[in-house]
């Protein structure tokens, strides 16, 4: 699909969609004051995160430094999340340009 297709997907069901973990802590966060952007990154974590990984994931809005926890963790379980989250996160900036 093509990216401008998937970005106005994403805006369309976002708007519809209720808000999920990921929309909540960006809009709390305050660094993506914009409803449609949240909800679309919301839509990329639908997408490509379970619902523990979007809890998860949703704490880095609130405490960057968590990232870099999990980041440099020699933790097992932790590398797989990373990459989970690595994935998530360069899908979110090609499709929802945040």
């Amino acid at each position: 699909m093509k990216k401008s297709l998937l970005v106005a997907a994403c805006m369309m069901v976002a708007g519809a969609a209720g808000a999920g973990p990921i929309d909540n802590a960006c809009m709390k966060a305050g660094r993506a004051n914009n409803r449609a952007l949240c909800g679309c990154i919301q839509q990329v974590a639908d997408m490509t995160l379970g619902t523990a990984d979007q809890r998860r994931a949703a704490a880095f809005f609130k405490d960057p430094d968590k990232a870099q926890q999990v980041r440099m963790s020699d933790s097992a379980s932790d590398n797989d999340f990373w990459a989970r989250y690595k994935n998530f996160a360069a899908t979110a900036e090609s499709y929802c340009g945040g």
